[in-house]
């Protein structure tokens, strides 16, 4: 029998899981966290004050449905939660798992990692009380708890909608939603978001609840500075009337999303520039195969939201069971492939109505944090790529400045960076590369256990 792993037990990996037990395959399932589901389909504690029906609303049906899914193969899959993959090296994948660390071997490999917030850096973005979209969502999902009492949502992301409207329907003050992109782009983007008209109208659904709880939104604004000494104060942001300010205790900001793209590229995967969102996808077909038994699926192939997730888990599952000799019913990817294909498009669409602002960071000041685990500033940056003989591409800049050597390797400062250089060296996006993988992917505590 083939050994099949699976990485990520978000919809991607369940659903993948789920057709490999349909077929007689007992694949290994490993997750680095501690319930499945993924952070779209997160689990929250027990809590009675907290309501999955009040706060993902239509999306609890699809909810209970993974969930569901994941109880009714859990005793058929060796399941392997708090399972941290730190390397992928010759047909093995290496995991942490309860202090110890692990080493499966596969003739087939599932990678659903998911994806992380992209965030963009300005000044004071460092201040205690600044987090991502996905930190304020994990903590109101998992607990039912708000991160702060008179919160504001910015960035240019769909999710700003949902995570303000989620914030505000547990209690919370929303005092504004900024919205980087101007409202006119998001008008030009209707031909492809029309391609998933059911995900439009749940968008615009936010949008309006929103308005309807007296919650203020702004479009196409540029956010300047957070205020603060110890925590964060206020936000500062310009529109047509000029500067404005707001006062708040938390701020949360998210720029769309950037795929877990690292054990892809251990795994051999080949990367290539996507111009829609200015970023570095793993390569594969339409089926998610990226390499000699290597399948992708989920946001850590191409970012597209939980619904498209869940069928590229089925769909690489599918490709699988036919590379191993057990071809699926023939129209099932078929209409799996349609499917997906318009869920793409509409990704693409967001990609333009909610645009990455990366010019703003030709004039984000010298002095402003880009590397928080390094402590590297816009102006180091700038220094050493005028620097004579000095880096021409995001890896030699890394080696320079030590941007993306912390913990995070390059998660959250990789983007910024490489659109710093291009910005200073005049030369396109794309010829700076990317931030390349090593192992560990992540950092492994000096207690880990290593067998062998």
């Amino acid at each position: 029998m083939a050994r099949a792993v699976i990485v990520g037990a978000g919809p991607a990996g369940i659903s993948a899981a789920a057709i490999l037990v349909s077929h007689g395959l007992r694949p290994v399932l490993l997750d680095e966290g501690r319930l499945p589901g993924g952070q779209a389909y997160r689990q929250p504690a027990a809590n009675p004050a907290l309501s999955i029906d009040a706060l993902l609303g239509s999306e609890a049906g699809k909810f209970r449905r993974i969930h569901a899914t994941f109880a009714g193969i859990r005793s058929q899959i060796d399941y392997r939660s708090e399972s941290l993959v730190w390397s992928i090296f010759d047909r093995e994948v290496h995991a942490r798992h309860h202090g110890r660390s692990e080493v499966h071997p596969f003739d087939a490999l599932i990678l659903a990692p998911g994806a992380i917030d992209r965030v963009l850096p300005m000044a004071g973005w460092t201040l205690p009380g600044v987090v991502t979209l996905g930190a304020a969502q994990i903590l109101l999902k998992e607990q039912g708890s708000l991160l702060g009492r008179r919160v504001i949502f910015c960035g240019s992301s769909p999710l700003l909608y949902l995570a303000a409207l989620q914030y505000r329907q547990m209690g919370a003050e929303v005092a504004a939603v900024l919205d980087t992109t101007p409202f006119s782009r998001k008008l030009r983007a209707l031909p492809d978001l029309l391609a998933s008209p059911t995900t439009l109208r749940r968008g615009l659904h936010y949008l309006t609840a929103l308005r309807r709880l007296g919650v203020p939104v702004h479009h196409g604004v540029r956010l300047q500075r957070v205020e603060g000494e110890s925590e964060v104060g206020a936000l500062v942001y310009r529109d047509r009337q000029g500067e404005q300010r707001i006062a708040c205790d938390t701020i949360a900001m998210g720029f769309g999303l950037r795929p877990e793209t690292q054990l892809a590229e251990l795994a051999g995967c080949r990367l290539g520039y996507d111009p829609h969102f200015r970023q570095w996808f793993p390569l594969s077909d339409s089926d998610g195969r990226s390499g000699e038994g290597i399948y992708l699926a989920g946001d850590g192939a191409t970012v597209g939201g939980a619904d498209a997730a869940e069928i590229s888990g089925q769909l690489a599952a599918f490709a699988l069971l036919r590379d191993i000799g057990m071809s699926p019913p023939p129209a099932l990817p078929g209409r799996l492939r349609r499917r997906l294909a318009r869920l793409r498009r509409f990704q693409r669409g967001l990609a333009q109505a909610f645009a990455w602002p990366h010019e703003w960071l030709r004039d984000l000041p010298d002095d402003s944090l880009v590397c928080r685990c390094e402590e590297v500033s816009a102006g180091a940056l700038r220094q050493a790529l005028r620097t004579p003989f000095g880096p021409s591409e995001i890896n030699r800049l890394k080696a320079f400045t030590r941007c993306g050597m912390g913990r995070c390797q390059g998660r959250f400062c990789a983007l910024a960076a490489g659109e710093i250089a291009a910005s200073v060296l005049d030369r396109p996006h794309r010829e700076m590369g990317w931030m390349r993988a090593q192992a560990p992917v992540k950092p492994l505590p000096a207690s880990t256990v290593f067998d062998g």
